[in-house]
C-alpha cells in the first residue's frame, strides 16, 4: 500500500463519523445565538434591523432541524452527502443572514468559519473543498452587496473601505489556512491512530506465538514420559512374539510410530524452548534470535560482542520480551533490505547501560526523511534509488514506527543517522555511509528479576503407573 493509497482510505473512513444529534445541538446553539444577538442589537443599541427577513432565515434553520429530527433518529451516523448538504446549507443560512445584517461590517461575519473547519475535520477532501469554495463565494457576495446596518438617528455602521476589504481578506484567509491547519491535525491524529493499532497488532501476535511455544514445550516434555513407556512394552512384546509373525508386526509398527512421535516431539519442544519458552537468555542470544530469518538472505550479517571499555560486568540476561524481539527484527530486516553487502551489528553493555548498534553498507537514510524515521506513513522522494534497493517496494515508515514504539515501550532510546562504521577488528571492510541505527536501554529495564508477566517452567515431575 503507497502513501497515496493510505490517503484515499483514510478520506473514505471519516464517513459515518458524525452523528446527526451532534449537528443538530450545534445547530441549535447557533440559532439561539442567532437570535440573541439579534435582540441584544434592536433593543440596546437600537440598530436598525429588517425583521421580518431576517426571522425567516432563521426560522428556515429551525425547520430544516425539526424536520430533520422527525425523519431521522438521532444516533444515526451521517453518510459524507448528508453531512456536506447540512454544512452546505449551514453556510447559506449564515451568509443570507450576514447579507441581511451588514454583511462584512457585521462581527459575526466570523462564524462563517465554523462549518468549513468541522467539514475539514469529518469529510472527504472533496467535500471539504466544495464547501470552502461556497464560503469564500458567500463572503465575496456579502463584501460586494448588503443590508446596511444604521443606528436610530439613521447613521449608517460602516467600517472604512480599508478595513472592510482587510476584513474581507482575513476570512478568506482563515478559510483557506484554518481549513487546510485543521485538516492536517486530524488527518494525523488518525494516521497515528491507525499506527499505534497496527503496532498492537504485532505485539499481540509476538505474545501468542510465546505463549504457543511455552504449550509446544511443554506439551512434548509431558508426553516424553508416556512414549518412553510405549516403546519399552513394544520392544519386549517383539521379543515376547518371536514365534507370531503377525502379531509382532503389529508391535513393530507400534514401536516405530512411538520413534516417530518422540522425534516429532523433540522437534517441537527444542523449538519451543530455543525460540519461544525460554523467558530469559544472554544478550547476545536474544538480538541473534531477533536476526535469525534474515540471516540467510544473500548478506553477510556479522556481530561484534564486546563490554564497553572500564565495564566488568559479564554479559547482562535480559528478559526475552516480544516487543524487544520483534522490534529488532524490524530494524535488521530495514538493514538486510537496504544493505549492499554488509551487515554490522554491535552489542555493547556498559555499567548502567545496554547498546545494540545496527549498520549497513546502503546508501543511508534519505536526508528527506532523516528527521521524521519513525513517523508512521513517510514517504521518501529518494523512490528512484529505494526501489533498486529493494524492487517493489514502496514504504510507509510503518515498521520502522513499529519498531521503534515496540522499542521504546520496552525502555529504550533510538538514534537514526548515516555514517561510517568498520567491521570488527581483523576485517577491514568498511561499511561506507551506511544507515545506523543505535538502540539504548537502562540496564535495569531488560535485566529486571520480576518475572511476573513471564512465568518460567515449573520443576519436572516424576509420573508413576
Amino acid at each position: 500500500m503507497t502513501s497515496d493509497d493510505t490517503d484515499i482510505l483514510q478520506d473514505r473512513e471519516r464517513s459515518n463519523w458524525v452523528r446527526l444529534r451532534t449537528l443538530l445541538i450545534l445547530r441549535w446553539c447557533a440559532i439561539g445565538g442567532q437570535i440573541i444577538a439579534i435582540v441584544i442589537a434592536t433593543r440596546y443599541f437600537g440598530i436598525k434591523i429588517e425583521a421580518g427577513p431576517s426571522a425567516m432565515t432563521i426560522g428556515a434553520a429551525m425547520i430544516a432541524n425539526l424536520v430533520t429530527s422527525f425523519i431521522y433518529p438521532e444516533n444515526k451516523r451521517l453518510s459524507e452527502r448528508e453531512a456536506s448538504a447540512m454544512m452546505a446549507f449551514d453556510i447559506v443560512q449564515l451568509g443570507v443572514l450576514l447579507y441581511l445584517t451588514g454583511g462584512l461590517h457585521n462581527p459575526f461575519a466570523l462564524l462563517i468559519l465554523a462549518p468549513v473547519i468541522i467539514a475539514a475535520t469529518v469529510l472527504h477532501l472533496l467535500s471539504f473543498v466544495l464547501l470552502g469554495l461556497l464560503a469564500i463565494g458567500m463572503i465575496t457576495a456579502i463584501f460586494f452587496t448588503f443590508v446596511p446596518l444604521q443606528v436610530a438617528d439613521g447613521t449608517l455602521l460602516l467600517l472604512p473601505p480599508l478595513l472592510h476589504f482587510g476584513f474581507w481578506a482575513s476570512l478568506v484567509i482563515g478559510v483557506i489556512f484554518l481549513g487546510i491547519y485543521a485538516r492536517q491535525v486530524t488527518t494525523e491524529m488518525n494516521t497515528m491512530g491507525d499506527a499505534l493499532l497496527a503496532t498492537q497488532l504485532a505485539l499481540a501476535r509476538e505474545q501468542k506465538l510465546t505463549d504457543l511455544g511455552g504449550v509446544v514445550a511443554a506439551a512434548a516434555h509431558e508426553l516424553g514420559t508416556p512414549l518412553a513407556t510405549i516403546k519399552l512394552v513394544s520392544n519386549e512384546l517383539i521379543d515376547d512374539l518371536a514365534d507370531h509373525p503377525d502379531m509382532r508386526e503389529d508391535a513393530e509398527l507400534i514401536r516405530s510410530q512411538a520413534d516417530r512421535c518422540r522425534d516429532i516431539l523433540h522437534s517441537m519442544g527444542r523449538a519451543g524452548k530455543d525460540d519461544l519458552h525460554l523467558r530469559s537468555a544472554p544478550l547476545e542470544t536474544v538480538v541473534k534470535e531477533a536476526a535469525e530469518p534474515h540471516l540467510q538472505r544473500g548478506r553477510n550479517v556479522s556481530f561484534d560482542v564486546a563490554a564497553e571499555n572500564g565495564c566488568t560486568l559479564p554479559q547482562p540476561v535480559i528478559l526475552r520480551r516480544p516487543e524487544v524481539i520483534h522490534g529488532l527484527r524490524n530494524l535488521i530486516q530495514n538493514a538486510v533490505d537496504f544493505s549492499q553487502t554488509q551487515i554490522a551489528i554491535d552489542i555493547r553493555w556498559s555499567d548502567s547501560q545496554i547498546f545494540v548498534r545496527i549498520a549497513d553498507d546502503g546508501h543511508g537514510f534519505p536526508q528527506s526523511v532523516i528527521g521524521r524515521i519513525g513517523d508512521p506513513f513517510v514517504q521518501r522522494r529518494r523512490v528512484a534509488l529505494d526501489g533498486l534497493r529493494r524492487p517493489g517496494y514502496d514504504g510507509m515508515g510503518l515498521g520502522l514506527f513499529i519498531a521503534k514504539t515496540l522499542l521504546e515501550r520496552s525502555g529504550a532510546q533510538l538514534l537514526f543517522a548515516n555514517g561510517q562504521r568498520r567491521m570488527p577488528a581483523g576485517q577491514n571492510t568498511d561499511l561506507g555511509t551506511g544507515a545506523i541505527v543505535t538502540v539504548t536501554w537502562p540496564m535495569k529495564a531488560l535485566t529486571s528479576t520480576d518475572q511476573g508477566s513471564y512465568p518460567i517452567l515449573g520443576k519436572n515431575q516424576l509420573i508413576l503407573d
